[in-house]
């Protein structure tokens, strides 16, 4: 009888424990607090609606413009908007080639090499130039960046200028697709550095110390604990550093001397645009059909950029690796 009523005790106790829990979710707060976040979240997914559904409503005669209908247009809209597509995945796309590497490097640097209190200043460092305004790397590019450069990119031209990407002839003013890249890669450097900085130290103690007790050298335990551990997190700051250079607009639009070809030149003075930097080139003088067909063109990013978030989410979930310490 005794070992019966054990069990019936620890039910009611249990009972009485949710039925407390039960009370405790009727608080007023709780139920403002609630209503308050999902107030909040509902708002992201309203406001992604309201802008998707602005620029498919105002791209729809931009879409079906001609050069008879749209001064800006020589031919039909995808002629006008596939050069801008391939200028802003090809600068976007050399920009996170030269950021990515580097990133990872000062990030492991400041995480697992630098004393704590360089680590500390170069953090609030990288933090400073994120937070640097998108024109004044367009004035450095321009002034300092593409004068400075003009002279190496001739010894490239004359010296390596059988190498497809380095062909001639050079531009005589360094204001060149591969300038702009370099532009947009300083200025992603910073996010991709703070991100993975920050999953570089979220790395379990235990991880590192069974790979140092094993006998592993710092870079040993880097390779072989850190990095794995970060991996999905490297792959999100590329994207989101990604994202950023795909639509910067004002660095570019002042770098970069476009022509608005498809070419995989580096070094000319032919190249090609981007969608973000044309539209704020060229919207200031727009009137008609000719606003729509810019507005197509920032659907047209717009799409590009979900893409690329939604490739990165799926490459992310299925290169997480065990995270825990157990």
């Amino acid at each position: 009888m005794t070992k019966t009523a054990a069990p019936t005790e620890g039910a009611a106790k249990t009972s009485g424990l949710g039925s407390a829990a039960g009370a405790a979710k009727q608080r007023p707060g709780d139920r403002w607090f609630s209503g308050t976040a999902l107030f909040a979240g509902s708002m992201i997914l309203v406001t992604l609606a309201a802008v998707a559904i602005f620029l498919i409503v105002q791209s729809l005669p931009g879409l079906s413009a001609t050069g008879d209908t749209a001064s800006i247009l020589s031919g039909n809209f995808w002629e006008y908007v596939g050069p801008l597509v391939f200028g802003t995945v090809w600068s976007a796309a050399l920009a996170l080639l030269m950021a990515v590497p580097i990133s990872i490097g000062v990030a492991l640097f400041i995480s697992h090499y630098a004393p704590r209190r360089l680590a500390q200043g170069l953090g609030y460092l990288v933090d400073l130039l994120a937070a640097v305004p998108s024109v004044v790397f367009g004035l450095w590019g321009i002034g300092v960046l593409a004068p400075a450069a003009q002279p190496l990119y001739s010894w490239l031209v004359d010296n390596a200028g059988w190498f497809p990407l380095f062909s001639g002839p050079v531009s005589s003013t360094g204001r060149t697709i591969f300038t702009a890249a370099i532009v947009l890669a300083v200025m992603v450097i910073p996010i991709i550095t703070a991100i993975c900085r920050e999953i570089f130290l979220q790395t379990p103690v235990l991880h590192e110390e069974a790979a140092l007790a094993l006998g592993a050298t710092r870079w040993e335990m880097i390779r072989m604990a850190v990095l794995p551990f970060g991996r999905s997190g490297i792959v999100s700051a590329a994207m989101l550093g990604l994202g950023r250079a795909l639509g910067e607009t004002m660095a570019v639009a002042m770098v970069l001397s476009a022509t608005g070809v498809v070419t995989f030149d580096l070094l000319t003075s032919t190249n090609p645009s981007t969608i973000a930097a044309n539209i704020a080139l060229v919207f200031p003088e727009a009137y008609g059909n000719n606003i729509n067909v810019l507005i197509a063109t920032g659907l047209i990013l717009f799409v590009v950029t979900f893409v690329v978030n939604a490739v990165a989410r799926w490459v992310v979930g299925r290169r997480k690796e065990f995270s825990g310490a157990n």
